[in-house]
């Protein structure tokens, strides 16, 4: 079975509690994380996750629904990219 992996982007003013949230988002729909890089630059938060839907029973457009209420609650801009669009979007 082909895995279907995503690409999660935030960026926001650094705060506590902004990969526990996403992840627990994420967690809770039984997505997997697979690889997750964060830092800090200038007091701002930036963090790229791939993670593997594969076998959540929601849809990516569900998930974008879910992050918009984190999004607007902790004032982040967050992105759902499925993987082969991010890689199209990325390729030279």
């Amino acid at each position: 079975m082909k895995r279907e992996l995503i690409f999660i982007t935030v960026i926001g003013k650094d705060q506590k509690g902004i990969i526990a949230r996403i992840s627990n988002a994420v967690f809770a729909h039984n997505i997997n994380i697979e690889d997750l890089n964060q830092k800090i630059m200038g007091g701002y938060f930036v963090m790229t996750m791939l993670a593997d839907i594969t076998d959540s029973p929601i849809t990516i457009s569900q998930l974008k629904k879910e992050l918009s209420t984190i999004e607007d609650e902790m004032h982040l801009k967050i992105q759902v990219q499925n993987e082969n669009i991010f890689r199209t979007m990325h390729r030279v």
